[in-house]
């Protein structure tokens, strides 16, 4: 553990906070999606079901540079490494409960690799996927009123599904404009029918490369986070990360 002693500004006057202790929390990597110009890390704490934490900056969306999510490697964490995350405390925000602000002078360590067997054991048993009801043009279930969303309790879930199908389309294309495209996964899960985006850049990056039209995926789980609130009042439902049955790995590696 390390001591931090951090300095914000505020209006025009500086505010010295207390030491802070560094706390190294080991996580299961279950998404590092883009968000902003930096990116959305997340993870259960290894050994836990429900202890989601999201590490975030100091800056006002909580977006985590390259710099501050890099391991001692210089790689970047992958999804389903097992990752020690150097933390200052607790930092919920309405509710984004599991996030955390991480201290960005310390790096983070890779201790293992987490396979499928770990997935199964981390598997989250709950219904609909918060509040459902609510859909935009091309999504369904996909966004929740951010007054409503502002009485959750958590904004993370790890589900199982049988299959997905991936979805290249420029939405905008009815109205002239062919050169924004974009990835939705279509799935089921507890009943109902779901449309969201996909904000997993591996998964984004890789089907975006194909031609527009719809593909399908096997037996999968699937990172779901409700992202910041958007200028529409509604905050989105967002896939952040996918695992393949198909390319993963049984058991975990150290």
């Amino acid at each position: 553990m390390s001591a931090l002693c951090v300095t914000v500004l505020t209006g025009s006057t500086h505010r010295i906070w207390r030491m802070l202790v560094t706390t190294n929390k080991t996580l299961v990597c279950l998404a590092n999606s883009r968000k902003h110009a930096g990116r959305c890390v997340a993870g259960i704490v290894e050994g836990s079901q429900t202890g989601w934490i999201r590490p975030v900056s100091a800056r006002p969306t909580g977006e985590v540079s390259q710099g501050e999510r890099q391991l001692e490697d210089g790689s970047d964490p992958r999804v389903l490494d097992v990752i020690s995350v150097p933390l200052l405390q607790p930092q919920p925000h309405n509710y984004q409960s599991e996030n955390w602000l991480l201290d960005p002078d310390q790096r983070w360590r890779k201790v293992g690799r987490a396979g499928w067997d770990d997935l199964l054991t981390l598997e989250q048993h709950h219904g609909p996927l918060w509040i459902n009801g609510y859909s935009s043009y091309h999504g369904s279930n996909d966004r929740v009123p951010t007054q409503q969303a502002d009485m959750l309790g958590d904004s993370l879930k790890l589900i199982r599904v049988s299959r997905v199908r991936l979805q290249v389309h420029a939405p905008g294309i009815a109205f002239g404009d062919s050169t924004r495209r974009v990835v939705r996964a279509h799935f089921r899960h507890a009943g109902s029918q779901y449309i969201l985006s996909v904000t997993d850049p591996d998964y984004e990056q890789t089907y975006l490369a194909k031609r527009d039209g719809i593909y399908e995926i096997g037996e999968t789980f699937i990172t779901v986070s409700l992202g910041e609130p958007h200028t529409d009042e509604y905050t989105y439902k967002l896939v952040a990360a996918i695992m393949e049955r198909a390319k993963i790995g049984i058991g975990s590696k150290k």
